[in-house]
This record gives C-alpha cells, sequence and structure tokens, in this order.
C-alpha cells in the first residue's frame, strides 16, 4: 500500500530539482482506474488539456488554481474537488503536490 505522505515528500525534492519543476508518479492502475500523485513547484503549471469522463483532484500539499473555461478556482491543501468536464489547466500558487484520480475510457 502506497504511503502518500513519503511519496508527496519524494517528488516535490524531485520537482523542486527538475527542469520544468515538476514529478509525478502513476500509484494506482487498474483497469480504468488510474490515481497519480503530481508535485508542481510555485508558478509551474500544467497546460489546457481535455478532461476525463471522470476525475477528482485532492490537494495534499500547498495550494493550485484550477483553471477551465473563463474561470479559475484555488484550492488549497485537504480540498477534494471534481474535475470539470471542459478543457482545464493546473498552477501551482505555492510548491504542491496533488492527487489525481481518474476514470479513462
Amino acid at each position: 500500500m502506497p504511503d502518500l505522505t513519503a511519496l508527496a515528500d519524494e517528488h516535490l525534492a524531485a520537482a523542486r530539482t527538475a527542469p520544468h519543476g515538476r514529478s509525478a508518479h502513476l500509484v494506482m492502475h487498474d483497469g480504468v482506474l488510474r490515481q497519480t500523485v503530481i508535485a508542481l513547484t510555485a508558478g509551474t503549471s500544467l497546460d489546457e488539456h481535455n478532461a476525463p469522463p471522470a476525475a477528482s483532484l485532492q490537494v495534499l500539499r500547498g495550494r493550485v488554481s484550477l483553471t477551465a473555461a473563463d474561470r479559475a478556482e484555488e484550492l488549497r491543501t485537504g480540498t477534494l474537488r471534481m474535475i470539470p468536464k471542459e478543457r482545464h489547466g493546473l498552477t501551482a500558487l505555492e510548491d504542491a503536490v496533488v492527487l489525481l484520480t481518474a476514470v479513462n475510457d
């Protein structure tokens, strides 16, 4: 069973030394279900991309901005949020680690 605290520590440290300021690790993969830990340094973004059929984002550390269409929502440590069904992006407002849970076709 993965230790999310240890994974958050490990990948945040890796993101801080990575050229693009991010690090990710696939935690679980079972058929269409995928869970990924993503660490981002402050100011780093995941560019706008298409949404999977179903997904949620849990902020394990820090603060991020989830953007979709013409709006942005700040999410803080402990927040669990459904991912919008439309194209969206994610920006770290401070060093952050999130758990992305997605169901793909």
